[in-house]
């Protein structure tokens, strides 16, 4: 398990120029330097200019929400992993249940854009979580674990010591409703498992748990022993908001 934690902030289809820089500014002055977390904020395309030209001085990392699994040509309105490396980015996202659900994304999909993210020397946040019916049907070890083995399958031992893996039950995105922290970190610990079946090295990479984590849940969930950190969604728009869940997780790492 590592000794620091990762928090990752994800924007979706949120932002604006004069809102970023106020976002980004806050977020930098609210950050005091630490050797116990990292943190990034995963932001629209058109806003990897900007977050290189606010945070390139600054311990925040940026990457971007998804990457095309086609490296160039005849593809309108995708965006190659490439492209988004030359903007300094350290993360990609992929396999978002958003990405899914909404443009029936695959896991075979899933995969592919995994090893173009890597490809490219980004970090892929690689996405697993299930409905509410499968896991009202018992099924979620075995979603989640088809979603993940999917993507090991494709990479070698090295690569899959290069992601970061972030599990975000459906039914958690966006209503409000988290998993506990006993939830979370059944799933998590299942996970780490699917991980050492590829490789020890495999078995240490992070593991993030995103679905509604905010300020007052943050430090529960993040003191799980098998829970490296966090994907945060809505709570990422707001310095305030994202500063407390950072706090929570360098409190958790021990660091506070």
């Amino acid at each position: 398990m590592l000794s620091t934690k990762l928090v990752v902030g994800n924007w979706k289809m949120h932002g604006r120029l004069s809102d970023n820089a106020a976002l980004l500014a806050a977020v930098v002055a609210g950050l005091p330097p630490s050797d116990a977390l990292r943190v990034a904020v995963c932001v629209p395309f058109p806003y990897l200019a900007q977050a290189q030209s606010v945070l390139a001085a600054t311990a925040v990392h940026w990457g971007a929400q998804d990457v095309s699994s086609q490296l160039q040509g005849a593809y309108t309105g995708e965006v190659a992993a490439p492209m988004v490396a030359e903007f300094g980015a350290t993360f990609a996202i992929v396999g978002h249940s958003e990405r899914r659900s909404y443009y029936v994304e695959s896991d075979a999909l899933v995969a592919a854009k995994t090893l173009r993210a890597l490809d490219a020397g980004l970090t892929p946040v690689v996405c697993v979580g299930e409905t509410d019916a499968e896991r009202e049907a018992g099924r979620t070890e075995a979603v989640v674990g088809e979603q993940l083995r999917a993507v090991l399958s494709v990479l070698s031992d090295e690569q899959a010591a290069r992601i970061v893996v972030a599990y975000e039950p459906v039914w958690a995105i966006g209503t409000g409703k988290s998993a506990t922290a006993a939830q979370a970190q059944q799933v998590h610990a299942f996970l780490r498992s699917v991980l050492a079946e590829k490789s020890a090295a495999a078995a240490s990479v992070a593991l993030l748990y995103g679905g509604s984590v905010n300020a007052a849940n943050a430090a529960e969930l993040f003191g799980a022993p098998d829970i490296d950190g966090g994907l945060i969604g809505g709570a990422s728009l707001k310095a305030a908001d994202f500063l407390a869940v950072c706090a929570a997780a360098r409190t958790c790492a021990g660091e506070l």
